[in-house]
């Protein structure tokens, strides 16, 4: 696994499968698509606003759109991507369950990261100085932040079961932002990690038993 990518996205390309027909919503530079490109066989394409950051993935040698997300996704035609990927920019989508829809829509399966907002530093933040927490995941100022949504793991688990996302996968993890180094966090995710890394799915019809998304309800989704 490449150490040059951020530790988020290592996590992400641990689960995609070889010869994937894969998409990224704001890829950035390309790391993790170059890296899956060159290690995987995936059939990548990614979609990038800003100008400069596209002149670097075509330098890389990527298939890279550039243009809005929402409106460039929305061209697609529905099951042509085996997964689409959204990471670290969740928080600054207008309409996520629309996003998250239209990624399910092109694509079998989803994969989001976000920055976890009830990690502790900022609950201590919050409770001792009463001033909204800046931290190296959440660098800005309120008046200055391009994110619109703070998004505990937990929460996100419950956005998930009101708008009938199947959770397939989940890792909760310890990081900084862009940070390369990390740690798996298992015990009271919601308190002590730093982002979240969850593959979602279009809910089953029908079904019986415990599913995925129920187990990690019950471990992710306690009053912390």
């Amino acid at each position: 696994m490449s150490r040059a990518m951020r530790f988020d996205l290592q996590v992400v390309a641990s689960w995609i499968e070889e010869g994937s027909r894969l998409l990224d919503l704001g890829c950035g530079a390309g790391d993790l698509l170059h890296f899956l490109q060159e290690n995987k066989g995936i059939k990548g394409t990614g979609i990038e606003i800003e100008e400069e950051k596209v002149s670097r993935c075509i330098g890389k040698g990527l298939t890279v759109l550039h243009g809005d997300i929402f409106e460039e996704i929305r061209d697609y035609p529905d099951g042509v991507f085996d997964y689409v990927i959204l990471s670290q920019t969740l928080q600054q989508v207008f309409e996520p369950d629309k996003l998250i829809r239209e990624m399910l829509r092109v694509g079998r399966r989803g994969i989001v990261s976000f920055p976890n907002f009830s990690h502790w530093r900022n609950r201590a933040q919050f409770f001792f100085l009463g001033r909204a927490p800046v931290s190296k995941e959440l660098p800005f100022q309120w008046y200055d932040t391009p994110n619109i949504r703070v998004i505990p793991i937990s929460d996100f688990i419950r956005f998930c079961r009101r708008s009938g996302f199947r959770i397939l996968r989940s890792t909760a993890i310890r990081t900084h932002h862009h940070d390369v180094r990390g740690k798996v966090i298992r015990f009271l995710p919601n308190l002590l990690a730093t982002y979240g890394v969850f593959m979602i799915g279009k809910a089953e019809s029908a079904g019986g038993g415990r599913g995925p998304e129920e187990e990690m309800r019950g471990r992710y989704s306690k009053r912390l």
